[in-house]
């Protein structure tokens, strides 16, 4: 994405987040790209709201369940805005704040865009979590930027479809069946 473009989504989100949380403790608003956090996919962007939240743990919490609480229609309006963006958007609003001024990750809301979700009639998909190193990430990213995959979750369906395509991968899904036959003869 350009600069002057980024620059400009970056100012009417800052904006809009101002003008429909006013009062509210906001830290600071961030839009980040790929390359500035991991968990950003190529051709994605991060909108981010961090809100100031003091106290121990629990209280941390507390305030961001109330803030959470009054402004969820507000979340829900600002999520429909970033869905008219060109790009894939995920909007995260984050607590921070810790004793001493120490800046502690808190609380986590975020919400991902509608774009690419299967339609209720659609194939059904299970969510999976997996912790993947750098070399992990560079391939599925490497995957998006030449057009094979859209998202990181495409791009490893998308390897595991290659895999399922492998004659070995019939001969193990054999073997498998194999196994489960002796196991249930005990």
């Amino acid at each position: 994405m350009e600069q002057a473009e980024l620059d400009h989504i970056r100012g009417q989100f800052n904006e809009q987040v101002r003008e429909r949380f006013a009062g509210a403790p906001i830290e600071r608003v961030e839009v980040l790209q790929y390359g500035d956090d991991p968990e950003i996919e190529p051709g994605q962007l991060l909108a981010r709201v961090v809100l100031e939240v003091p106290g121990d743990e629990p209280e941390r919490v507390q305030a961001f369940e109330a803030f959470h609480d009054q402004y969820r229609a507000v979340f829900r309006e600002l999520r429909q805005e970033l869905d008219k963006l060109p790009v894939s958007v995920v909007l995260q609003f984050m607590g921070s704040g810790g004793p001493c001024g120490e800046q502690v990750r808190g609380p986590m809301i975020k919400m991902a865009n509608r774009r690419g979700v299967p339609a209720p009639d659609g194939p059904s998909l299970t969510p999976v979590m997996a912790r993947l190193g750098p070399e992990d990430l560079e391939t599925l990213d490497t995957l998006i930027t030449v057009g094979i995959a859209s998202s990181r979750a495409e791009a490893v369906r998308w390897a595991l479809a290659r895999i399922r395509e492998r004659p070995a991968y019939g001969q193990l899904r054999a073997r498998t069946r194999e196994i489960e036959e002796l196991k249930s003869q005990f």
